[in-house]
């Protein structure tokens, strides 16, 4: 046998039959390539609420930490931590010997400017009776001169009397207004000292609960030094902190949920109150005020809340998951979208984002557009595709 001849025989058919497996392979690859691929696709939702995540705290619209406008030495408290007060209580005294001897002073100098008023009355009243007798003895002098009965120097001489009489009413005039002007000094001192008096004694401004006492009874204080903080009572509220990207739909008036982390099984509800004007420059949040519906007995300022603010309710919508569009800016990106049976790519706008990562498409797709929900590696513009999952019906 002639083996030269046959052995290049057999390799010519193993390299033809190599070749026709390859062929058949590629075939294959290519028609699984080209195979119509399923991909899940969004579908119309109604009545979906989008809601914003902040994290913040509980605080009070009115925190006042309240002192004495003098200094002394604290001599009395009436309240407590956890207190509730009403407005006009007294909470605390300092010591007073000092300046009650200032009041009576005081009081004492008005009833001598009192007595000087009428001291000074009297002497008034004299100066005019002496004024009026002069001035009819003089007119009688003159009327007398006038006829010879009586000389020329007793008629001045009563003239005389009669303007010195006159002047002895002005002065008795000015004595009684003087008198009337220490009156009236006395008075404001009295009044300065009693005022002194009551800084002694520390009220509550409004009705409120206390949350700290910080001085004892015995304690030397100083003008301004806080002895109490109050918050106001039914003044909670929560603040929280909303990223910047999310916090252009919110307005005052929309509805929030919160949980409490100390209480995290229960909801509570409420409204936005306030935003802020002013954003952190540095954490990039933008600060919300919210009124609680219905907030537990006892709040504690301080405590981590977590707020859900819904800013819209969307009667139909179409959401994309955020995962699912290229180059997302904050008000456009593009999606993969199957139309007739096969896939493209749109560049759509958003508008609303929900707290589950998914954005509202509301303009740039076909009538009979798809948004594909999830990327595939299979995904190639222009390749067959048929709808899967919820979306598909």
């Amino acid at each position: 046998m002639n083996l030269h001849r046959i052995l290049p025989g057999l390799s010519a058919r193993s390299m033809l039959a190599a070749a026709g497996l390859v062929a058949v392979a590629a075939g294959a690859i290519l028609l699984w390539s080209r195979r119509p691929v399923d991909v899940e696709v969004a579908a119309i939702e109604r009545d979906v609420p989008v809601r914003v995540f902040g994290l913040g705290t509980t605080e009070a619209r009115v925190v006042s930490k309240i002192g004495f406008e003098i200094g002394a030495t604290l001599a009395e408290l009436h309240a407590d931590h956890g207190d509730s007060v009403a407005k006009g209580q007294v909470l605390a005294r300092l010591a007073t010997g000092e300046q009650d001897a200032k009041v009576a002073k005081a009081r004492a100098a008005l009833l001598i400017a009192e007595v000087n008023i009428a001291r000074s009355g009297a002497n008034l009243e004299k100066a005019r009776a002496v004024f009026v007798q002069r001035q009819e003895a003089n007119r009688r002098k003159q009327a007398l001169a006038g006829r010879d009965i009586v000389s020329q120097q007793g008629a001045e001489e009563a003239a005389r009397d009669e303007a010195v009489a006159k002047a002895d009413v002005a002065v008795a005039e000015s004595e009684v207004e003087s008198a009337r002007a220490q009156q009236t000094d006395a008075r404001a001192q009295l009044q300065y000292e009693e005022t002194m008096l009551r800084h002694r004694t520390l009220a509550a401004p409004f009705d409120a609960v206390v949350i700290e006492r910080h001085k004892e009874p015995g304690s030397v204080v100083k003008a301004g030094d806080p002895i109490f903080t109050l918050i106001a009572a039914g003044s909670y509220w929560g603040l929280a902190y909303v990223d910047e990207a999310r916090a252009g739909f919110i307005e005052e008036g929309q509805p929030v949920e919160a949980r409490l982390r100390s209480r995290p099984l229960e909801t509570f509800t409420g409204r936005v109150v306030r935003i802020g004007l002013e954003s952190d420059r540095v954490t990039e949040e933008r600060r919300v005020w919210l009124r609680g519906d219905n907030p537990p007995a006892r709040v504690y300022l301080g405590e981590q809340v977590e707020f859900w603010i819904t800013v819209a309710k969307l009667d139909r919508a179409l959401l994309v998951p955020a995962a699912a569009v290229h180059g997302y800016d904050g008000r456009q990106g593009t999606v993969w979208t199957l139309e007739d049976g096969r896939l493209q790519r749109r560049l759509v706008r958003f508008r609303h984002r929900t707290e589950d990562a998914r954005l509202e498409v509301v303009d740039g797709l076909p009538a009979n557009a798809r948004v594909v929900t999830r990327l595939d590696d299979a995904l190639r513009e222009g390749r067959a595709a048929r709808a899967a999952g919820a979306g598909a019906s």
